[in-house]
């Protein structure tokens, strides 16, 4: 039987997304997302909705963790995938991966949404009882 063992949300606004990205470019980018999160959401007609969502996605992740970014975690231990027709999910390295085995967690469920002015993120994660 599979257990809930973390929630977590997050929303962001979409324009200051917009304006890191705008005032930083690929130094923002690659100190917050993996190159295929930044190879997913740049071809986007407004890839601010899209970064905004994986940056929502991951602070909720740290919520549902209750780290943080403390505990040497970095941005890119965590990865929001997405295959075509499918939900998006996170796969994990480093210091997250270590933390998810010790936990018993062996799985999560995101959803991600957004509309105009926020992105909103959701995450469970789940594991052995």
């Amino acid at each position: 039987m599979t257990t809930v063992k973390g929630i977590g949300t997050d929303i962001v606004k979409i324009s200051r997304v917009e304006e890191l990205i705008s005032r930083y470019g690929d130094r923002f980018l690659k100190r917050l997302f993996l190159p295929a999160e930044i190879n997913y959401c740049q071809p986007k007609k407004r890839p601010a909705i899209h970064f905004a969502a994986r940056f929502a996605a991951k602070e909720a992740m740290l919520k549902a963790l209750g780290t943080g970014l403390s505990q040497g975690i970095s941005w890119k231990d965590m990865e929001v995938c997405r295959q075509p027709g499918a939900a998006p999910e996170f796969s994990f390295s480093g210091r997250v991966a270590e933390l998810c085995r010790k936990r018993g967690i062996t799985g999560s469920l995101i959803s991600l949404s957004h509309e105009q002015e926020f992105a909103l993120a959701f995450v469970i994660i789940t594991g052995d009882p």
